[in-house]
Order: structure tokens, then sequence, then C-alpha cells
């Protein structure tokens, strides 16, 4: 997790000219970005458009490299007929929302790592700076996940996580027996890719603040659409110092 610049940035694609239609396809990339990734009808509902119009920006978008379209993910048995087709940023259509500085986060996580001698004292040392850098942000979170009834607290630290920039959302999944936390933005992916030492230890403030063992499941930095946390059964509550942390097959990339 990094200090963000928040949900309310609407600026557009650099590659998006200002007119009046391109107007309309920001909101369609921005949507993508907000809710992750969509199916025409979806986007049409959200944006109160109709899906012809939805799919001419959509086509726009897809010539210009801002998005992909993909099949769409389903969880548990699928039913009959082809699986929808759903549109996600590239890492172009991403990138251009950021206003991160990878590059320099990926130069320091570099200097960190060799200043501590490189091999497993570096991506230690890395570790501990991604573990720091969550430290504060916690905190915060975990205030109001206290106050939250115990069916609420992934609700509550999406909402936590949408007002730093990370587009959060909560819903239940019965059929596995718990809920999955999604964030379908990440403004460190690019730097996530190289360091996944900052998936692993957002991963284990995740656990630390719901009190119970949570696994990743996908992670933007890993080339999915959404940043995917499995959290199982009814969350007890935060912790005080005991966490579990995240494995190697689970923390900063997808295990399947």
């Amino acid at each position: 997790m990094a200090a963000q610049h928040g949900t309310g940035d609407t600026r557009a694609p650099a590659s998006l000219a200002p007119d009046e239609q391109h107007g309309t396809r920001n909101r369609v990339a921005r949507s993508i970005l907000d809710h992750g990734p969509s199916t025409a009808a979806e986007l049409a509902q959200r944006l109160e458009l109709t899906q012809a119009a939805v799919r001419r920006h959509l086509d726009a978008l897809v010539s210009e490299g801002v998005v992909e379209p993909r099949e769409k993910r389903v969880y548990g048995s699928r039913g009959r007929g082809r699986p929808a087709k759903v549109f996600a940023l590239t890492d172009r259509g991403r990138g251009a929302f950021d206003q991160a500085y990878d590059q320099l986060a990926v130069d320091a996580m570099r200097w960190i790592a060799q200043a501590a001698g490189g091999g497993e004292r570096g991506r230690a040392a890395v570790a501990a700076f991604a573990r720091a850098r969550v430290a504060a942000q916690a905190e915060r979170y975990r205030a109001e996940l206290e106050r939250a009834a115990p069916e609420d607290r992934a609700r509550v630290l999406a909402e936590a996580l949408s007002r730093d920039g990370y587009a959060a959302t909560a819903r239940s999944t019965p059929a596995a027996g718990g809920e999955q936390l999604c964030q379908h933005h990440c403004p460190v992916a690019h730097a996530a890719e190289q360091f996944p030492q900052l998936c692993e230890a957002e991963t284990e403030v995740f656990s630390r603040l719901l009190g119970t063992h949570v696994q990743r499941l996908a992670t933007i930095a890993h080339g999915d659409g959404v940043c995917t946390t499995f959290i199982p059964g009814t969350v007890p509550g935060p912790t005080p110092k005991t966490t579990t942390t995240a494995s190697a097959s689970t923390a900063g990339r997808n295990p399947a």
C-alpha cells in the first residue's frame, strides 16, 4: 500500500483528446479502472449509455491499446453458453491514470537491496522497508475495523482502501465460504512486478487487520485484472501482533 492520489483523480489517459467523444471514452476507461474488468452491458448500465455506444468507445479504446478484451473469469461451476467477454485496462491504459513514480520506487528498492549486501539480505531489507511503509496506514485502518461488526469488516477495509486510491470492493462468496476483497487499481503495480515484497507486506497487513489467514488469489502485478484476496468465514477482528504471512505461492502472484 502507498500514499495514493485518491479515487477522485479523473485525469484522462494522455492518449485521449479532450473533445466530447473522448470525454465519454475517458469515462468508460475510468469505470473499468474503478470497477475492474467489465462487460459492455455492465458499462452501459453504470454510465447510463446504450450498449451500442459503449461498444463503439470500447472498439476505439482497444485500437488505442488502452483496454483489451478478455474471457470473463468464472468462480465455481460455469453455466452453458459462451463465457461473457470483459474489457480490462492494459498496462498502458492503467499507467495513463497513474502519477506513481514507478522507476523511482524501483531504483530506491534496488538500492536498498544492494546496500544490504544483495542476495537474501537484500530481499529481507526490501521486505522490511515494505512492512514499515504500510505500518502507519494499517494503524489508521485498524481503528475503523475495530469499530465495525465482524460481518462488515471486509467492506470497511475496502472502503478505507478506496479512499487511498485502490478502487476496492468486497463481496460475499457463499460457495467458497468467505468473502473476496478486490482492488481494481494498484498504483505501484510495476514496482511490485520486480519486488513482490510489496504484495507480501500488504497481504500480511490484511491478515493482521482482519485477525485471520487470508489468501491472495490474483494480483495486478502478476498480470491479472484485479488484486483479489480471499477472506475465509466471518472475520473475528484485528489482532495485536500475530500475523500470518503470505507464502511465496500466494503473495504477489496468482497461484493458479
